[in-house]
């Protein structure tokens, strides 16, 4: 039997809420594969049934089911050509794909002629997301976080309690990474439209798509959320994510006297219990690292001068001898870090903003890093030095701020694994770039990835 003629498959887009144009009912939900569209059942007198034989577009596709139909006769279409269309709505890998991923260089070619990189895809800014674009851009360039998404399996079976919407992040994320992975896409770029609602919905609407967020504070409930979904808890049990991400460190603290008192009384003080320096283990998905308070000079030709400072300045926060001190509305406190486990991939948020009751200021300070070979073992505490045989890393993503604080932008520079080569996006543009120009970025977030034993330094400058 012939399937009927189709518009080509550059109508069809499955990037969107799978739901009725005219019920916006998710249930029984068909794509009209001659205009696009989304309608309801295909029984007598469903919305698909009518739209059929109004327009006379007669193949329709099962969004959940993957079946193909032709209505209004109601017969199912069995056709092999119609598989890509099925691939591009839900790409499955197989594990020996997933293991070749980080070896490929090749482009594909989407159906519109464009060609891309697997992985390296441009994201819809949608209106004010992309603080979570290059988020979500960031992690799909982790390589065991991508594995373990990609492959739907690891998760699917998870138990969750009845009525748990937060599953759902775990469920579009996994979908998010098969488009971007997917080498057999329609078009270059992928819209995160499905992604995004569901943060919208499992964050309480903390993180919108019409307002600008800040890309630390999606990280950080967007990881926690995540370990939470999967079924992870604060000391225990396990996930991906904390396998990936997750080290450790000592935290000391010292409670310091009122800087009003007397010299004599500050000293009896510091003699109590309650001001001697106590010790706590803790857990971290990132270090946030403080910038120096930038100066407001000018220089002869009245320019502002953009201050700069070395990452491993603002790095001896860890070193175990640092302090720094902490104010609290009641009470001030000297703090010092020392770190005692690196994860495999580690996360630096790098403290450019800072809130007070009226508004909220950027410090611009470049930071000056190194893209390869940043050795962290001095952090280490002494003993713990011998149990790390690895502690140099390279960096593979780097998530930059421009503008001020309220209507600034996002873009991010990813390592591609399988080319070697640095890129820069920002939503839906992809752009190659020479690495020395990635250090002249604001950087906001980075992700820097400890070197394997057998691994040799591939990355170039």
């Amino acid at each position: 039997m012939r399937t009927p003629s189709l518009s080509g498959r550059s109508v069809l887009d499955f990037d969107f809420e799978k739901l009725c144009s005219i019920s916006l009912s998710h249930i029984n939900a068909y794509a009209c594969l001659v205009c696009g569209k989304y309608f309801q059942g295909r029984g007598l007198k469903s919305h698909a049934y009518i739209h059929s034989v109004q327009f006379s577009h007669h193949v329709f596709l099962n969004l959940h089911t993957l079946k193909f139909y032709c209505l209004p006769d109601n017969y199912e279409i069995i056709d092999s050509s119609l598989e890509d269309i099925t691939y591009v709505l839900k790409p499955t890998f197989t594990k020996q794909q997933i293991a070749n991923l980080d070896k490929q260089a090749k482009l594909s070619r989407a159906y519109d002629g464009t060609t891309y990189l697997p992985g390296i895809v441009g994201l819809n800014n949608i209106k004010a997301n992309d603080y979570a674009n290059a988020v979500l851009q960031a992690l799909s360039n982790v390589p065991p976080l991508r594995n373990y998404f990609l492959e739907e399996d690891n998760y699917k079976n998870i138990k969750r309690p009845p009525g748990d919407i937060m599953f759902l992040l775990v469920q579009r994320f996994g979908e998010l990474m098969r488009k971007l992975w997917n080498p057999r896409n329609f078009k270059a770029h992928v819209s995160p439209h499905e992604m995004l609602q569901a943060v919208v919905l499992c964050s309480k609407k903390t993180f919108q798509i019409t307002k600008q967020g800040d890309g630390v504070d999606f990280l950080s409930w967007f990881l926690n959320a995540l370990h939470s979904a999967l079924g992870g808890t604060k000391k225990k049990k396990k996930t991906i994510v904390t396998d990936v991400f997750q080290g450790s460190m000592r935290i000391f603290t010292k409670k310091l006297p009122h800087p009003d008192l007397p010299a004599e009384e500050k000293e009896q003080l510091l003699h109590n219990d309650e001001y001697q320096e106590t010790m706590v283990e803790s857990t971290f998905m990132y270090l946030t690292l403080d910038l120096p308070t930038a100066p407001l000079y000018k220089d002869e030709k009245e320019q502002l001068i953009i201050p700069q400072v070395p990452l491993f300045n603002i790095l001896a926060k860890f070193n175990g001898v640092t302090e720094k001190e902490y104010k609290t509305y009641k009470e001030n406190f000297l703090k010092r870090f020392q770190l005692t486990k690196l994860p495999p991939y580690l996360i630096f948020c790098i403290k450019r903003f800072t809130k007070n009751n009226f508004f909220v200021e950027k410090n611009p300070t470049i930071v000056n890093f190194p893209i390869t070979n940043v050795d962290l073992r001095e952090y280490l505490s002494e003993e713990v030095q011998a149990v790390h045989k690895n502690t140099t890393y390279d960096l593979i993503a780097n998530i930059v701020h421009d503008g001020k604080p309220s209507e600034g932008s996002y873009r991010i520079h990813v390592l591609h694994h399988g080319t070697g080569k640095w890129y820069e996006l920002q939503d839906l543009q992809v752009t190659d770039i020479l690495p020395q120009m990635i250090t002249l970025s604001e950087a906001y977030i980075q992700i820097w990835k400890r070197r394997d034993n057998d691994e040799t330094n591939q990355q170039g400058a």
